[in-house]
């Protein structure tokens, strides 16, 4: 499913315009990027968790030619399934 089709089941499933449903989810994700930029953690019960966790620095292998090369530190985002949803799918 892409963002478009999420947008249409969306309106569907809530009886709103597309307008609507694509200015919803635009917001949802507007504020979930927000917290997690700010450090902080959104977690939905039942659905799942997202948080920001630092990768340190670290030393990779250029596959090409072998050599060594520095990877720097970055913050990444992490997703953890809640309970509902990891049974949805098994």
């Amino acid at each position: 499913m892409n963002k478009s089709e999420l947008i249409d089941a969306i309106a569907a499933d809530a009886g709103i315009t597309k307008a609507a449903a694509k200015l919803a989810l635009e917001s949802f994700l507007g504020n979930v990027g927000g917290t997690l930029k700010k450090g902080g953690r959104v977690s939905l019960v039942g659905f799942g968790s997202w948080s920001v966790s630092a990768r340190a620095a670290r030393d990779g292998r250029n596959p090409q030619t072998g050599k060594t090369i520095q990877i720097a530190a970055k913050n990444v985002v992490k997703f953890k399934a809640g309970a509902e949803l990891e049974g949805a799918v098994n």
